[in-house]
């Protein structure tokens, strides 16, 4: 049995994910946490997110959580989703400018105002619903997901990673960019799995089975 750490730091869509967690693996222990201990000794960690990058990073440093997630990064294997992906950069372009935690190299900027397709209509800003997102090269977390599946989003921010080797998949809402990336032990999407149906559900469990390689 594994124990999967779903971190609190009271910003995060925890109930929906830690059940989503605990119906993909039924057979796991998955704990909802803020203890630093339990955390680093989990097996695998989820770290969920959503508001603000600088309430985000703020509640972090509160609960002393910031250098326990970036000394399991590399040990565990570690999923970061929506806010959790974003806070995993150097810096975010969100309140005036955030520094993050600085794991992935690149930074999170907003989405132009206005925003516009190709053809010079408007989107609205947040991004949210459903989207498709590419597979931008073969990953054990894309087992048994199509690519150009449709994944649930909602988030005015986008991350621009450095190395573009380290591009897991994208999406294209006016213009392309990263929606998933992974590092060594490590992968993260801007979107909901807990909230994009099955492949959704599969991604978890793909997780659930990931030894990180």
């Amino acid at each position: 049995m594994q124990r999967i750490a779903v971190v609190d730091y009271g910003m995060g869509n925890l109930r929906s994910v830690s059940k989503a967690l605990e119906a993909v693996a039924p057979d796991h222990n998955v704990v909802v946490t803020s203890d630093a201990n339990m955390i680093a000794s989990a097996d695998k960690i989820v770290c969920p997110g959503q508001g603000a990058a600088a309430d985000c990073m703020l509640a972090l440093a509160q609960c002393e959580l910031v250098d326990t997630i970036k000394n399991t990064i590399g040990q565990q294997p570690f999923f970061g989703i929506c806010m959790g992906m974003q806070v995993l950069f150097d810096s975010s372009e969100e309140n005036s400018g955030v520094q993050c935690m600085g794991v992935v190299p690149g930074e999170v900027k907003r989405f132009a105002q206005p925003h516009l397709d190709k053809d010079g209509a408007r989107l609205k800003v947040p991004h949210m619903g459903w989207s498709r997102v590419g597979q931008s090269l073969e990953h054990a977390m894309w087992h048994n997901i199509n690519n150009e599946s449709r994944f649930y989003f909602a988030h005015s921010y986008y991350c621009v990673p450095k190395k573009k080797n380290s591009v897991a998949g994208t999406c294209q809402y006016g213009h392309e960019f990263a929606v998933a990336v992974f590092e060594k032990n490590l992968f993260a999407c801007q979107f909901h799995p807990e909230k994009s149906s099955d492949d959704g559900l599969q991604l978890l469990a793909n997780f659930v089975a990931w030894d990180g390689n």
